[in-house]
């Protein structure tokens, strides 16, 4: 007795994609995990200094001009996120607008640059606390052991939950900003009958405006975390509309800060810029003449300030590694989640993985030309490097603003916000550019312009080569937006 035939098998059943834990997170948490990621503590522990060298007493308008750059580029986000949330944040926004062979290239750029920018966190973590210990118990331990601790720490946190360790970076902030604040009104409030309004007169630049420009690049990395919340739009309630507040409040915030904190030390110095620019650490020898004893909390701050911009920031930069990799724009081990927590694992191992091995190679490559090398100095050298490549990937988001409005939303384009400020916002971005590649600077920031090249080739060229291969690419970027 024959059997019935049978009917024919159809397709295999789709993968579902792997997501992320959303809603999540509120307005107050992606805000509070941004300004971690900008870490103000750190950024200007050790950026100040090379400021005032630059611009002089006038040196706070080199913030000014760099929030303003940094609030133009807050606009693109914030017009993206609105019409197109999703944890790709710019490789997304960018591929959407100018096709995968884009997507790609500047998923490659901004992975990278935020690796080697989150390498100089990584290092200055373990350096700063180095620092410290040496201070006040003359404790010689190197900074790569507590490196190595804070950051397996770190992760431990960040794998367990996206709430868990964004409360926790952003508890870390709450503490360092409080510390900052204080110590800058206590020290404006110390030199009360000598206080002016130089720092903020154009006229006190040194150099004019030739000074202001050539501390604007690292006036702009110290805001550089600005996007974090983008990253974390799957796991935002109302993505569309909390991930800009989240982008020019954190900006807003940052601004004014950064002016007090700034002021506070110029005040601090009497106006001596070039004690202030020989100074270690600026604010902390303020901090010395304004709170005595107490100056451990200025310490505290600059450690919690490394440790919550290390989990904000990896939290954040990882998941645009892991929505690459789900996407197939990087291998598709990276865009897997915990089943259990929904958690990035893999990217965020590999994002810390890749970074941690680059340090490793840096330091061997000053061991053979220069020396041993410290933590301080990979901090300036990989967050130079890594702002480069950010640069460029903010520049093409900008440029695909328009693009991108003209093409998927016409009916709500709207010149001023889609494309005047844009625009703005990439001319904004060509200044820093010019300095960070312009001829001349000492070796190895000489070669970085010339690396950034190489990166951008290889992307390109790898790009060219996978779209090719896999002509369904195109349809997979941007395909799973944060809210639906």
């Amino acid at each position: 007795m024959s059997s019935a035939p049978q009917a024919p098998a159809g397709p295999p059943a789709l993968e579902e994609p792997q997501r992320l834990r959303r809603g999540s997170l509120r307005l107050v948490d992606i805000a509070a995990a941004t300004m971690a990621n900008i870490g103000p503590a750190m950024s200007f522990y050790f950026g100040f200094a090379f400021l005032a060298e630059t611009a002089g007493v006038a040196s706070p308008l080199t913030l000014i001009a760099a929030g303003i750059a940094i609030a133009l580029l807050g606009n693109t986000l914030s017009q993206f996120s609105r019409a197109h949330p999703s944890a790709g944040g710019f490789i997304t926004f960018v591929g959407k607008s100018f096709g995968p062979t884009a997507a790609v290239t500047t998923a490659i750029l901004a992975g990278l640059g935020y690796i080697i920018a989150m390498g100089s966190v990584i290092a200055i973590s373990g350096g700063f606390l180095e620092t410290t210990l040496d201070y006040y118990f003359h404790l010689d331990v190197p900074w790569i052991v507590w490196t190595a601790c804070f950051t397996a720490l770190a992760v431990a946190m960040m794998i367990r939950g996206i709430s868990v360790s964004t409360k926790l970076a952003g508890f870390f902030f709450g503490v360092e900003m409080l510390v900052l604040v204080v110590v800058s009104v206590v020290a404006i409030a110390r030199h009360g009958g000598h206080l002016s309004a130089a720092p903020f007169e154009p006229s006190h630049l040194s150099g004019g405006f030739t000074g202001l420009f050539q501390g604007f690049p690292l006036a702009i990395y110290l805001f550089i975390g600005w996007e974090n919340s983008a990253a974390l739009a799957e796991e935002t309630e109302n993505p569309r509309r909390n991930v800009g507040r989240a982008v020019f409040l954190s900006i807003a915030m940052m601004v004014l800060g950064y002016l007090l904190f700034a002021y506070a030390t110029v005040t601090g110095f009497g106006y001596d810029v070039k004690s202030l620019a020989a100074a270690p650490i600026p604010f902390i020898s303020v901090a010395h003449g304004s709170l005595g004893v107490l100056v451990f909390f200025a310490y505290l701050a600059g450690l919690t300030s490394t440790v919550g911009a290390l989990i904000a920031g990896t939290n954040s930069q990882a998941r645009l590694v892991f929505n690459a990799g789900r996407e197939g724009l990087l291998p598709s081990i990276v865009g897997r989640v915990d089943p259990k927590r929904q958690t990035p694992v893999w990217a965020l191992c590999t994002f810390v993985g890749v970074s941690l091995l680059i340090m490793g190679g840096w330091a061997l490559g000053h061991l053979l030309g220069h020396g041993r090398m410290d933590a301080e100095v990979f901090f300036s050298e990989s967050s130079t490097m890594g702002t480069i490549l950010v640069l460029l990937v903010y520049l093409a988001s900008n440029l695909a603003l328009p693009v991108f409005y003209r093409r998927y939303r016409p009916e709500e384009f709207r010149w001023l916000k889609h494309g005047v400020l844009p625009v703005l916002g990439a001319a904004a971005i060509v200044v820093p550019l010019y300095y960070l590649a312009k001829p001349g600077q000492p070796t190895p920031f000489d070669w970085f312009p010339w690396a950034a090249l190489a990166v951008l080739a290889g992307a390109l060229v790898y790009a060219l080569v996978l779209t090719r291969r896999d002509p369904t690419l195109g349809d997979r970027v941007g395909s799973l937006v944060a809210d639906e």
